[in-house]
């Protein structure tokens, strides 16, 4: 008996049965932007940090507004405790920067034969901050902006600015909820057209492309990620070299995400494409239920890793593991997103930040019966004042997984 919404119709269908998604969404506006660099700045007075830099990437992004990529040229923007930001950029890149920029501050620029370190340590002595100040480096800039930093600087203490920034990202507000919301339903929709044009002999290739077209059909610039294995394949987390051919008793596993105003959704199904064996049923039942026991184990105030063990304890019950091994479930179970597919707080041990309103995470214990097959079931939650509530409705049952 064929899985429920599995090989329905056509990819044409399919793909018609999609829309835009995206018409009413609102970009996040400048006030929240001087909003979180306002909160970075309380906390940096608190806890003696005079500067945090932040690198071209999500960090920048979320502070100021300004969209730009790493590359091997320094760019980015100085945020002291106290005053303006100060953006620093190649001289010939402020023109473009100017149509990026969110937030007011100068654009400080540096010739191609200067050294942009020399120009961030001036740049902070004109802000006032003294030789011995405390400096954090964004945490995600490439180990060369930071030697280059400490080789021109002279007692500057220089630290890390996760405390800064994972202090103000982890905790969404409510335009954050909802742009993820957003991204979360679009990528379900995508999820389910896809069970619905599978047929026996599809190429995993071919499912990735179709899951690309319907990302940007329900408004989303195409994938953020995209992994589609089939039968074996399935047992590896991330996916193996080789394209499969989909074969009927073959476990599907789909993991896919798009990103809609620089925010990302995440979401895994697994499924059974014609008959399931009892072995694929018992593990797809020890997976969701699995899945259920960290949900209920989220509540406020917990540890990040008292969820993690809620799902291993059960699947240790079950005679899996134990810990991390397998067969069992190999790797956390779940991370932070937001800006980025990852980030902070982490559901893994050894993690023990306190679950809090606006923390947002995945919740993915996946299996891993090595020679044979995995099942990840991935949807996200994040923390109210009350608990726990889902971004996504989780999979029904392996015979129904979109509960059609």
């Amino acid at each position: 008996m064929m899985t429920k919404g599995i090989s329905t119709q056509t990819k044409e269908q399919a793909l018609a049965s999609l829309s835009n998604m995206t018409r009413d969404l609102i970009p996040i506006q400048a006030d929240e932007h001087l909003a979180r660099i306002a909160r970075a700045q309380e906390y940096m007075q608190a806890n003696n940090i005079d500067a945090i830099y932040l690198n071209a990437g999500t960090n920048l992004t979320y502070f100021t507004g300004m969209r730009w990529y790493a590359s091997e040229r320094m760019v980015g923007a100085i945020l002291p405790a106290k005053g303006e930001v100060q953006y620093i950029a190649p001289d010939f890149e402020i023109g473009s920067l100017n149509g990026f920029k969110v937030i007011e501050g100068p654009i400080r620029g540096w010739l191609e034969h200067e050294s942009p370190y020399a120009l961030f340590v001036k740049v902070l002595t004109e802000m006032g901050i003294a030789e011995s100040g405390t400096v954090g480096i964004d945490e995600s800039a490439q180990f060369f902006i930071f030697d280059g930093i400490n080789k021109a600087q002279t007692g500057l203490n220089l630290v890390n600015a996760q405390p800064v920034t994972a202090h103000c990202r982890m905790h969404k507000s409510a335009n954050e909820l909802m742009l993820i919301q957003r991204a979360m339903d679009m990528t379900l929709k995508v999820h389910q057209a896809t069970a619905s044009m599978l047929y026996e002999g599809i190429s995993t290739t071919e499912v990735e492309e179709f899951i690309k077209q319907a990302h940007k059909k329900v408004g989303a610039p195409g994938n953020y990620f995209c992994i589609v294995l089939f039968g074996l394949a399935t047992s590896f987390p991330h996916g193996v070299k080789e394209p499969q051919i989909l074969k009927k008793g073959d476990m599907v596993l789909i993991d896919t995400g798009c990103k809609v105003h620089d925010y990302l959704s995440d979401i895994t199904r697994t499924y059974v494409f014609g008959e399931a064996t009892d072995r694929q049923r018992q593990f797809w039942n020890y997976e969701k239920a699995a899945q259920m026991a960290a949900f209920d184990a989220a509540q406020t105030g917990q540890s990040c890793e008292s969820v993690d063990n809620a799902a291993r304890s059960y699947l240790a019950e079950q005679g899996l593991g134990p810990e991390y091994q397998t067969p069992g479930c190999p790797h956390r179970t779940g991370h932070g997103i937001g800006l980025d597919i990852h980030e902070w707080p982490y559901l893994v041990g050894g993690d023990k930040t306190p679950l809090a309103a606006g923390m947002c995470f995945s919740n993915e214990p996946m299996l891993v019966v090595p020679g044979e097959f995995g099942v990840r079931l991935e949807d996200h939650f994040y923390i109210t004042e009350n608990g726990p509530k889902w971004f996504t409705e989780p999979a029904h049952s392996l015979e129904n997984p979109f509960g059609l």
